[in-house]
């Protein structure tokens, strides 16, 4: 039986539940572990604690033997690889991110001052540079509860990631799909990571029946835009590819806070290529003043 530890969310749980039911569907018995993480505990904003709280919890019961199998979203790992591990993506649900707002509002028609949840700096320094009068207000909890400020009118809306609520059935509820040409997502946004002990041969070979090889080009060139601008996955870098015909397309971003600057480059080649053209994209936006931002974040 090949134990998956996954956060005991509710996302956290419906997202390792489908690779459980995957493996399943592949010809093996798997199942489900939870796995209590500091940031499970500790309702401090995630910016100031770290998303790493959750990954590094899942990599060390792994790595204990607690469980045989560690699903994370991948936008929350560290770019550079950890060999003690073997990684795949599977197939990838939706990049975007999406508005939730009262009475079926979208951003442009968000009123003067209305107040919008969000912590993350990437998201924040774009809904600067599009709406700076817009109030905007720091978020945490799982997604009901940061959907429930909405309901409660405690904020006008909130921003959050469509493949999160698409997990949970939730996607009817955004009010406004923002498209990556004028809101670009986290890097690897929507991809999941699937990890097991690289020398658990047994294991490696149940894990890459899940892998989709446009899943992991896309995430490999969003990723390292991320790894050569030597930014952190909370730092306001926004990327995202896609593949068609052979081909990548990727679309990159480096933001200031106060949303004063906004550099977005962009760049196609051959998919097989896709590292060196994320590296090759990072290094124009370098040119263009994006370390500045990245070091004043």
């Amino acid at each position: 039986m090949l134990k998956i530890g996954t956060r005991g969310s509710k996302l956290a749980t419906t997202q390792a539940g489908h690779i459980r039911d995957a493996l399943i569907a592949a010809g093996y018995d798997a199942e489900l572990t939870i796995i209590t993480t500091p940031g499970d505990i500790n309702m401090s904003p995630v910016e100031r604690i770290g998303v790493g709280v959750f990954t590094q919890a899942l990599r060390e019961a792994m790595e204990r033997g607690e469980c045989d199998i560690a699903v994370h979203s991948f936008k929350d790992l560290p770019t550079a690889a950890d060999p003690r591990f073997h990684l795949v993506v599977p197939e990838r649900a939706h990049p975007m991110d999406v508005l939730i707002a009262r009475d079926g509002l979208t951003l442009a028609e968000l009123p003067e001052g209305a107040r919008v949840g969000t912590s993350a700096p990437r998201r924040v320094s774009q809904l600067r540079a599009k709406r700076p009068d817009l109030d905007i207000q720091p978020l945490r909890g799982n997604i009901d509860t940061r959907m429930g400020k909405v309901t409660t009118g405690e904020l006008d809306a909130v921003i959050l990631a469509a493949a999160g609520l698409a997990r949970i059935d939730q996607l009817g509820r955004a009010t406004d799909i923002f498209d990556p040409a004028e809101f670009l997502p986290a890097p690897a946004q929507g991809a999941l990571a699937v990890e097991c002990r690289a020398g658990d041969s047994a294991v490696v070979e149940a894990i890459d029946t899940l892998a989709d090889q446009d899943a992991t080009a896309a995430a490999q060139a969003e990723r390292m835009v991320l790894s050569t601008l030597e930014a952190g996955c909370t730092a306001p870098v926004a990327a995202y590819a896609s593949v068609a015909d052979g081909h990548i397309h990727l679309l990159a971003g480096v933001f200031a806070l106060d949303g004063s600057e906004v550099l977005r480059e962009e760049i196609t080649g051959p998919v097989g290529e896709a590292a060196s053209l994320g590296a090759e994209l990072a290094r124009v936006l370098l040119s263009r003043g994006a370390g500045d931002l990245v070091a004043r974040a």
